[in-house]
């Protein structure tokens, strides 16, 4: 019997002509259904340069000047009923014995904090495209109860994704001193002191939450990409249309499911394929710079005079446009992946006895029918759509996995083992 998808009538975005009850494209969850993983879009829902709009407006176009200015309006510090609520929650959560993967909004029970993560999530999906949450005492909670919460918030934003092929889905950025200028097909630039240009991840939104800052640096960034789109399109319009068209290769970096090719060919801005029609951008230039290795031996084009150009002119115009700001231990940035760049300053770690900076990521999937973004992907309807598929030996526990938003599902998904913590995480105050 084919794997179905329940999905109610009366939703926003449900693809046009197909019943409710719809079959699983098995050929685009090639390991399953769980995360469903990085692949290629969908040829015939892609949109030329053309049809996409010449200005967009909104609120999720704005200035970096101007949200540097209004801070109010995008950070929340935890009240003191919150955080009790929260911790409540986690030492629920603990004492129940279920697996942290297991972590859903059901089983983390926040009925007050709800109210102010529903707004949140409005504001990352449909608004600025990211919000600041202040005031999580991971110092007096200790990291272990720091990552609960952090899991139990983002299960409420949407569903957890696995970040790499052993599957885990709680990430740990800290500098584990990789050299990323030689080795930059195997080393994910995140694992480094180095500052990372304008980039989204592969999810729709990216949690991190700051454990510990290091010595200096490390500023994180923000730039609307839709803002960057109307200057691209006014400025440069050469520039626009070469990033709206589908002739830019993305490394997979060796996180490849069996019979799938080590690349993905993709445009970096893309059109809406119904709903909205809303301008998405997807795009890591340390994923594009990293073919060489293929482009050498004739596999793919290398890149053009012209595409180097852009991505110059993608960089300097989200810098230009975008904002820095400064996170503090305890401070939780949630960013959307679908209409928001972020970025990093290059960081310098404190010397010991201080820890080094560490910060807890987690991706989170919001599909379509749940309010999310209608991607021209297959797996656009997915719960758990993007992250990165796990190899099959690595996934091993099935997951009890209600829907965080809304409606209820017939299929069973499977998601990874999350894998052992850092030793420091076993560490408290």
């Amino acid at each position: 019997m084919a794997a179905t998808l329940d999905v109610a009538p009366g939703l926003r975005g449900l693809p046009r002509g197909l019943p409710y009850h719809q079959p699983v494209d098995r050929k685009a969850f090639p390991d399953g259904l769980r995360t469903s993983g990085q692949h290629p879009p969908v040829e015939s829902q892609l949109r030329p340069f053309e049809a996409f709009p010449a200005e967009i407006t909104g609120p999720t176009v704005w200035e970096g000047k101007d949200v540097t200015a209004r801070p109010d309006e995008w950070t929340h510090r935890w009240t003191e009923g919150e955080l009790k609520e929260l911790l409540q929650a986690v030492d629920a959560f603990t004492i129940s014995g279920i697996p942290l993967v297991n972590i859903n909004k059901q089983n983390f029970h926040i009925p007050n904090v709800t109210r102010t993560l529903q707004a949140a999530r409005h504001e990352i999906l449909n608004g600025r495209g990211f919000v600041l949450f202040r005031g999580l005492p991971v110092d007096a909670w200790g990291r272990q109860k720091a990552a609960v919460a952090m899991m139990g918030i983002s299960a409420h934003l949407g569903y957890l994704l696995s970040q790499n092929k052993l599957g885990q889905v709680l990430g740990h950025v800290t500098n584990l001193d990789a050299d990323y200028k030689n080795s930059l097909d195997k080393v994910k630039i995140a694992a480094t002191n180095a500052a990372q240009l304008h980039h989204t991840d592969e999810a729709d939104i990216v949690g991190l939450l700051f454990c510990a800052p290091g010595e200096s640096g490390g500023l994180s960034g923000c730039a609307s990409a839709h803002t960057v789109w109307n200057a691209l399109v006014k400025e440069r319009p050469d520039v626009a249309k070469l990033l709206a068209s589908p002739v830019w290769y993305v490394d997979r970096k060796g996180e490849v499911t069996a019979g799938q090719e080590p690349w993905i060919k993709v445009p970096v801005f893309y059109l809406e394929p119904g709903g909205q029609e809303r301008v998405y951008v997807k795009w890591d230039p340390y994923f594009v710079k990293s073919l060489t290795r293929y482009s050498d031996k004739g596999l793919i084009p290398a890149l053009s005079p012209a595409q180097l150009e852009a991505m110059a002119v993608l960089e300097e115009t989200c810098v230009r446009h975008g904002f820095e700001y400064a996170c503090d231990v305890g401070d939780a940035q949630f960013v959307s992946c679908c209409q928001t760049f972020h970025s990093r300053t290059a960081f310098v770690d404190a010397l010991p006895p201080k820890p080094p900076r560490h910060l807890l990521r987690t991706w989170v999937g919001t599909p379509e029918h749940e309010g999310g973004w209608c991607l021209p992907f297959h797996d656009s309807f997915h719960p758990k759509r993007g992250g990165i598929q796990p190899a099959a030996r690595h996934v091993h526990q099935q997951v009890h996995d209600e829907a965080p938003v809304g409606e209820q599902r017939s299929v069973s998904l499977h998601q990874t083992h999350l894998g052992q913590l850092l030793s420091f995480m076993q560490t408290t105050p």
